[in-house]
């Protein structure tokens, strides 16, 4: 059985670590899982109640909706910016967390990894992130986490996919997450 994984990336900046690291996800997808990056993040308007009604919402809410209604499961690759998560990524959860009680991600699994420049890989965001999606209704893998330290420098001559410590653990939580998709489906 295949599994359809979305990865939301909540960094728009074109040499992003963590677009780096989705991208290496999607390279190194366990067998059976397609791992898709979702494009257009910053496209999506700053969530409005008033622009949420049938027939006003924007276009590339409404895009952002399907992809994740027609995913398995989702991935929040997030950075850390000033101890949380990027708004862009917060604002990708607040349009799918709507309508209340039956959003894109209710039910569906999510795992939230990522990489910062701090010692610490970005933990809090992450937490805050877990904590948002959970809230939002999806089904939080609290076991299939990675955070990993020092983006700049770790990743400054070596892309993600193409350290085999990173790919290591990365695989360990996308099997994780293919696993606890493949079972909500069954």
């Amino acid at each position: 059985m295949s599994v359809r994984i979305l990865a939301l990336v909540g960094s728009l900046r074109a040499g992003s670590t963590n677009r780096q690291l989705a991208e290496a996800a999607a390279k190194h997808a366990p067998e059976g899982a397609e791992i898709q990056i979702y494009e257009g993040l910053g496209d999506v308007p700053f969530y409005n109640e008033d622009i949420d009604v049938e027939g006003s919402v924007p276009a590339a809410a409404t895009a952002l909706r399907d992809a994740a209604n027609e995913a398995d499961a989702i991935v929040l690759f997030s950075p850390e910016y000033n101890g949380t998560m990027s708004g862009v990524l917060k604002n990708a959860i607040d349009w799918l967390s709507r309508p209340y009680g039956a959003g894109a991600l209710r039910g569906k699994p999510v795992a939230v990894i990522g990489t910062a420049f701090g010692q610490y890989g970005g933990v809090w965001a992450h937490d805050d992130a877990r904590k948002s999606a959970g809230i939002a209704g999806g089904a939080v893998i609290e076991e299939a986490k990675l955070s990993i330290p020092g983006s700049l420098t770790r990743f400054a001559e070596v892309h993600p996919a193409d350290d085999a410590e990173v790919v290591g653990q990365l695989t360990e939580v996308l099997t994780r997450v293919a696993k606890e998709a493949a079972a909500a489906k069954a």
